[in-house]
Order: C-alpha cells, then structure tokens, then sequence
C-alpha cells in the first residue's frame, strides 16, 4: 500500500474512549437485574435508537460482513442524519470501528477501534463512520437502525485516503 502519511492505528474500544462519539454495547459494567424467575439476566438499556423523520420507523436486520484486507484504505464515511445505527455481532470475533467528529459539515479525522470479542456499537444521528469493517472471517450483525421517509444517508470521500493499521502492525 505504499508508504501512506495518513496512519492510523486503532486502539481497543472501552465506554470511555467512545463515549464522544456514541454508545458501546456489551454487558461489561452495564445495569443488570435478574428477570424471568431468576433464569435470565436482564442487561438494561445498553443504547438508545432514534428515528426521527416522516414515518421513522426502528428496524432490526441481519448484516452478513466480509472480511476486508489489512491494512485498511479508508477512502469513505458515510453518516445517517435521521437515525442512529447499532451494530451488534453474532459470533465473538472483533471488528473495527472507525468514527470522525463533524467539523463544518464534513468529517474530520478519523478515530480508529477495534473491539474486543462480543462488543457492538451504537452510532448516534448524524455521526460520521466507517462502514461495516470486519476483519478475520466472515461475520453476522444484528443491525437496529431507521426506516421510513426522507434521506437518511449521506457519504463523503476523502481526498487522499487513511490507511487503518491494528494494533502491533508495522
């Protein structure tokens, strides 16, 4: 991939290092209380959907994610302006998360994660994020986002691309 001057690493996603930028959904200090005589552990309120817009809507799919090659060229964000979107996987593997802060409209520099096994993420509306970026194997998502009216996706390409490397990678 050459010798890109835009590198960046991701590091582990915890509440704290994303909590700017949205939500982390796993159990990992989350409220929980016993339900169903006892039987099962309810993890409460781990993030908050929004669908704002004509006939918004929450919707719950099922994303099939193939592995992409490292290092990663980020050329691409894209940001949902009337919902949020949460992405939860179905198998322990990790994946990498990338977010950028808005700045006038547009993204700015982006924020590399990569998760630890079992941890999802909620974006909230208007964030600026990479796409469904797994890595490995190939990967299932139980993805909550919004329906209904109205644009609800915008992209921006950058002019030069990232490179996203792992952790420990040259």
């Amino acid at each position: 991939m050459g010798s890109p001057s835009r590198v960046i690493t991701a590091r582990p996603l915890t509440r704290e290092k994303f909590a700017e930028f949205g939500d982390v959904i796993d159990t990992e200090g989350g409220l929980h209380y016993p339900i169903n005589g006892g039987m099962t552990e309810r993890f409460h309120a781990l993030a908050r959907p929004e669908a704002a817009g004509p006939d918004g809507h929450v919707l719950i799919n099922i994303f099939q994610g193939q592995p992409y090659r490292l290092p990663l060229a980020l050329r691409m964000v894209e940001r949902h302006p009337l919902g949020s979107q949460a992405f939860m996987p179905l198998s322990a593997q990790p994946f990498i998360v990338v977010v950028c802060h808005d700045e006038a409209g547009k993204p700015g520099e982006p924020h590399a994660f990569v998760t630890a096994p079992g941890q999802g993420v909620n974006y909230p509306r208007n964030l600026w994020h990479g796409v469904l970026t797994v890595i490995g194997e190939p990967q299932d998502f139980l993805v909550v986002d919004r329906g209904g009216d109205g644009v609800n996706l915008e992209e921006h390409v950058f002019s030069e691309p990232y490179e996203i490397r792992l952790p420990g990678s040259l």
